[in-house]
């Protein structure tokens, strides 16, 4: 979930470690951190995200890490390069130099603008977004994080590589989706290859994107078939399935009644992790007990109410999501002000 609470440095703050040490005080078992750019150059994609470029962030990271393992929780950083998604960046990357669908609001206080058109990458950005990657993940393990997660989700870089319509390269990284997966696949292996076997690092995927909700794969089922078959030969070591807009129902459900997480289940070897309305204890319990998915990952119930695994064992009362708690200065406390705020009116 992007926050931007990060300073203009890309350095993670006190708050930051405070709201991600509210979730792991809160029953969690793992979190997934806010996308973190990778390098300095083109991955940055808002103003006050989190970066592990240098090793300043590094060690401010290593505050979050520490509060949340005082928990005894993990901790995943995400690392994100935004592509031509960039709201942040005047000059921006793609594998084709192909204007993104949408609007970017680059200042909150201005109206939302187009996209700039990005550069086509060439062999050298090739090398620099690979070594981001490579050198973002040996700080994370360093920062003390227990894993890494590569966002190929949500219409970000590695996702323009695999949609068709954002990358048309007639080289290797271009074409079926075998050489629109070349380069995350090959990120992936090159970031194996340097971190110890315990440290994990995981693929996040979706069909939606944050600029494009209708987005779908072309030929839905057969085609998630294809993506997952050439996936399981990296054997990743969990597949995050996202669905923008907390929606599984309308982003992961085929009209033939099987799902991305059923098809990623059936292929892959690695745990899969279910998202998009998993707050839905139903849906969440019907996807674990068909053996669909082995973990689930929920976002805005979370900010609602950051213990909100302990309030489901206990059969408390949760904090529905509204508005107002898009504040990342969040804190348990804080959610536990507004249950008992929710309590005592009408409010929620």
């Amino acid at each position: 979930m992007t926050r931007v609470s990060a300073t203009p440095e890309g350095l993670p703050t006190q708050e930051m470690a405070d709201y991600y040490a509210a979730f792991a005080e809160g029953g969690f078992g793992m979190i997934i951190t806010e996308g973190t750019y990778t390098d300095d150059f083109y991955s940055k994609a808002n103003h006050g995200q989190p970066g592990i470029a240098n090793a300043s962030q590094m060690q401010a990271w290593k505050r979050v890490t520490d509060a949340v393992h005082a928990h005894d929780t993990h901790i995943i950083s995400q690392l994100m390069h935004g592509g031509a998604l960039s709201e942040y960046g005047v000059h921006t990357i793609a594998p084709s130099a192909i204007q993104p669908v949408g609007l970017r609001a680059t200042d909150h206080s201005n109206p939302p603008t187009p996209f700039p058109v990005p550069r086509e990458m060439g062999r050298g950005d090739f090398e620099v977004v690979k070594n981001g990657y490579v050198h973002a993940a040996l700080r994370a393990l360093q920062a003390g994080f227990d894993g890494v997660e590569l966002h190929a989700a949500n219409g970000y870089l590695f996702d323009q590589f695999i949609t068709p319509h954002t990358n048309v390269r007639t080289d290797e990284y271009g074409g079926d989706e075998r050489g629109r997966l070349r380069f995350l696949m090959e990120v992936y292996a090159a970031v194996k290859a340097v971190v110890p076997a315990g440290f994990m690092v995981a693929i996040r995927i979706s069909e939606s994107k944050v600029n494009d909700l209708t987005y779908r794969w072309p030929g839905g089922a057969e085609t998630a078939r294809r993506i997952f078959g050439i996936l399981a030969e990296i054997a990743p070591d969990y597949v995050h399935i996202a669905a923008e807009g907390g929606r599984w129902e309308r982003e992961c459900l085929y009209p033939n009644g099987e799902s991305s997480n059923s098809i990623a289940k059936g292929i892959l070897k690695s745990p899969i992790i279910a998202n998009g309305g998993m707050h839905d204890v139903d849906l969440a319990e019907k996807l674990l007990n068909r053996n669909t998915a082995d973990l689930i990952s929920i976002g805005r119930a979370a900010i609602a109410s950051p213990d909100w695994p302990n309030r489901m064992a206990a059969g408390e009362p949760v904090v529905p999501f509204f508005r107002e708690l898009i504040k990342p200065s969040l804190t348990l406390a804080h959610a536990k002000a507004v249950l008992a705020q929710c309590d005592a009116s009408a409010m929620c």
